[in-house]
């Protein structure tokens, strides 16, 4: 027990900005906004608010009537939009604001989106203006051990769960997210935009770790400056890989790569070289990488089955499909993560699934097993700077288990 004050000093010094580059706060205030909100225009506590949403068929000038304006103001008033707002893009489920004096609609207050509103003068002049609600940009640091799912775990530790969409793209090539196992960990140090207290967007990853099975996958950002690849390990080699770990988003893996499975349908033991993924009909399925398609038709047993060549090395098919994808032909070039086809059960199968196969060099192989080379390394011209970001990253990251550290103290103490 003695030692715990010692010990605290210690991490509270490393907390307080010991460590270059780190700045006190970082994690829990650092706010930068992003924009300021320009006023309204007319004060609204002097007006009656009432409050609504567009309705299905409702076109603007009736919006307008709805609320009060006779048919030529709504008209003139609409003609008065010009380039400001298109009137033809009012959306069903979009909230506004009404502002009256009396009887008398002064000013309307779209909600075009999120962030932006379209303010309506609704008495002459007629006058139409846009405007932006601030937005704050966050700091953030988020440890997950995975016990359930890597939603439910991360809702639980108040993490947003838009930074999954985030993770699972930059680590799309090298972590299985439907496959993630109790005990898998994710370290981040992120930031996060936060309009009106709802975080609308996880954008910018700047560190991560992914542990697996005791080996760590970290991951840094660096960007070179040539609007290409930003994310790399710390070897700098790229976390874009020649192929995507899996061609869609699936319940389970329903079978295995075996030369000696039982066929569910025929009971005869024969060869599946594929993996069989479950999902519902009409899930998106993807190419795992550029290529070309060879072939798309119904082969029988298989069902409407694509085929891509990859290069010289690779081929791919997809099998089951309930349906191709719009447009895609034989000798149309696909890129990597291009939807081809919905899942479905044609053919010879049991329900719906993707049957995903892969060849290298004519010879059937485990797609799960399938190792894929990374793409282009961070230049050598930019070297030195990259192994200077990776420090800052290791630095940022022992400042960060400082502070949990010291967090742990005090819940101790």
């Amino acid at each position: 027990m003695l030692m715990l004050p010692a010990l605290l000093a210690v991490v509270l010094s490393c907390g307080r900005g010991g460590v270059s580059g780190v700045e006190d706060g970082m994690v829990e205030n650092a706010t930068d906004s992003l924009f300021v909100e320009p006023p309204l225009g007319f004060s609204p506590e002097k007006y009656t608010l009432k409050e609504d949403k567009v309705r299905r068929g409702e076109f603007f000038a009736d919006l307008l009537m709805k609320l009060g304006m006779d048919a030529q103001s709504a008209y003139n008033l609409s003609s008065a939009c010009d380039t400001v707002f298109d009137v033809r893009t009012l959306r069903v489920g979009n909230k506004y604001r009404a502002y009256y004096t009396a009887d008398t609609l002064e000013y309307l207050v779209y909600e075009k989106d999120r962030l932006r509103n379209v303010v309506f003068k609704c008495t002459g002049p007629y006058e139409v203006y846009g405007t932006e609600k601030p937005v704050n940009v966050e700091r953030k640091y988020a440890d997950v051990t995975i016990e359930h799912s890597l939603w439910e775990d991360m809702l639980e530790e108040g993490v947003s769960p838009l930074l999954i969409l985030s993770l699972s793209d930059i680590y799309a090539w090298t972590v299985d997210f439907f496959g993630l196992q109790k005990g898998d960990r994710f370290r981040v140090f992120y930031d996060q935009k936060v309009c009106e207290g709802d975080v609308i967007s996880v954008d910018t990853v700047r560190y991560a770790v992914f542990t697996h099975a005791g080996e760590d996958f970290p991951m840094v950002m660096f960007d070179q400056g040539d609007g290409g690849n930003i994310y790399w390990n710390e070897k700098g080699e790229s976390m874009r890989k020649a192929f995507l770990k899996a061609p869609l988003s699936y319940s389970r893996i329903s079978s295995g790569f075996s030369y000696a499975r039982r066929h569910p349908i025929t009971r005869k033991v024969q060869p599946h070289t594929g993996v069989d993924y479950a999902a519902p009909k009409g899930t998106p399925v993807m190419s795992i990488g550029d290529g070309v398609v060879t072939s798309m038709k119904n082969e029988g047993a298989g069902g409407n089955v694509v085929r891509i060549k990859h290069n010289s090395v690779y081929r791919t098919a997809y099998l089951h499909l309930s349906r191709f994808a719009s447009g895609l032909k034989p000798g149309k070039r696909v890129r990597q993560g291009e939807v081809i086809g919905y899942v479905g059960s044609t053919g010879r199968s049991t329900g719906p699934h993707l049957d995903f196969r892969v060849w290298k060099n004519d010879s059937p192989i485990n797609p799960l097993k399938m190792d894929s080379p990374p793409a282009e390394p961070v230049k050598a011209g930019f070297r030195t700077e990259f192994e200077k970001a990776v420090a800052e990253c290791h630095q940022m990251s022992d400042t960060l288990k400082a502070r949990n550290l010291a967090a742990e103290i005090f819940e101790y103490l």
